[in-house]
């Protein structure tokens, strides 16, 4: 296929997507890669555990931890509002640098992966509302839309290690953009009654960071109470928590100044990393991941839970390959040499892996026992996403291999 003519009549060669990294993004997937591999793994065992511990003959000792007060919270509330504050923090890193830096800096190159970013989260719910229609609770059409990075990219880099590092790319701006739309999701839909002294307190502080990485001030003794601070005044003004991670991250400086090997980002998001996936997201599983699970009869009766399972299996994939196809054709653009569509569609599926945000909305949505029904329904699409994710990478992975080695 060949582009559009070019101004004296030639055939210009087609886009490329994904044909080649930006220089020092190749890099940035390796180590993410890496260091969300241990992230999953401990993800996967504080889940594991929770569920074990729930539906055991010890579950009043779990639910007593669940209430346990420290501070002014307890527990749970620690782990979803503290702890993940700290993820969603990386998450607005992450954006700011994808969209000054990386791949979305370049609209032409942005196009695609948005566009099926957007078309796997509005499918999803698409299909969740149309199986509960008239019979269930629409409150739960967020739950399916979200993609969880951590445990996404712990099975790209176990199951597809010999993919090309430009369809890592894809997956990891894929999810940046999920993020993204589940922060506004967050912001606007699941915020009642707003307090506006104490966020009006909350924007004082952010305008104060904002000033302060302006100004290039680099000590933490001045950050971290400033942080904790504005974290807490959003808390108390009725905005989730997470929202303040969000937009000091956003508020981050990402471009390195002549003298400095680093950007703040850079270096934050290096110390960082490590505290949220090995502890802040791991103790969120633990308190979340939790559910007393009915029988299966009662679980597949329950359209709740077969919209969210049918919308993270079902409508991430389809809504991934799709938006990524038609924007494609649309654009006249190709994929790269080294990329296929069955590459792109194992992807798709992958990213039905919903885990750590779609249980927090399932905490937003609904509460009491439908909220453990729609948490379990998480975990099954999840799994029943990551397995399937993991049969077509292991077989894209090896088909790349085989490649190479003709």
């Amino acid at each position: 296929m060949t582009g559009s003519p070019t101004p004296d009549g030639r055939p210009s060669l087609p886009r490329r997507v994904w044909a080649a990294l930006p220089p020092g993004e190749g890099q940035f997937i390796a180590r993410a890669l890496r260091e969300e591999t241990v992230g999953g793994a401990l993800l996967l065992a504080a889940a594991v555990v929770a569920l074990l511990w729930a539906n055991s003959a010890w579950y009043h000792g779990y639910e007593s931890m669940l209430h346990t007060e420290v501070g002014p919270l307890d527990l749970e509330h620690w782990a979803a509002d503290g702890g993940l504050a700290v993820f969603f923090f990386l998450a607005g890193l992450e954006l700011k640098r994808e969209l000054v830096v990386g791949s979305l800096s370049r609209p032409a190159d942005a196009l695609v992966p948005v566009a099926a970013a957007v078309a796997g989260m509005v499918l999803p719910a698409v299909l969740y509302l149309a199986i509960v229609a008239g019979h269930a609770s629409a409150d739960g059409w967020a739950i399916p839309m979200a993609t969880d990075i951590a445990f996404a990219l712990a099975v790209l880099a176990v199951v597809g290690r010999r993919l090309p590092a430009s369809l890592r790319a894809f997956l990891l701006t894929l999810a940046v953009v999920d993020d993204l739309g589940a922060i506004l999701v967050i912001a606007t839909v699941f915020t009642d009654d707003i307090d506006p002294l104490p966020l009006a307190g909350a924007a004082a502080g952010m305008v104060a960071y904002a000033v302060l990485q302006r100004r290039r001030v680099s000590t933490p003794l001045v950050y971290v109470p400033l942080a904790i601070a504005t974290w807490w005044l959003v808390y108390e003004s009725g905005v989730h928590a997470t929202i303040a991670g969000v937009a000091l991250g956003l508020l981050t400086r990402v471009r390195p100044d002549a003298d400095e090997d680093d950007s703040p980002a850079e270096r934050l998001e290096h110390r960082i990393r490590p505290l949220s996936a090995g502890l802040a997201v791991p103790l969120f599983a633990l308190m979340a991941a939790g559910v007393r699970v009915n029988s299966g009869s009662e679980l597949w009766s329950d359209r709740i839970v077969v919209g969210i399972v049918v919308g993270l299996v079902v409508g991430k994939a389809i809504g991934v390959i799709g938006g990524a196809w038609i924007v494609t054709r649309l654009t006249r653009a190709e994929l790269a040499p080294e990329i296929d569509w069955a590459d792109v569609a194992a992807v798709s599926v992958l990213a039905g892996i919903g885990f750590t945000v779609s249980l927090l909305i399932s905490d937003l949505a609904f509460a009491g026992q439908t909220a453990d029904d729609a948490k379990a329904a998480v975990l099954i699409g999840s799994l029943i996403a990551g397995l399937l994710a993991a049969v077509l990478l292991r077989r894209r992975s090896v088909h790349h291999q085989t490649q190479l080695q003709e």
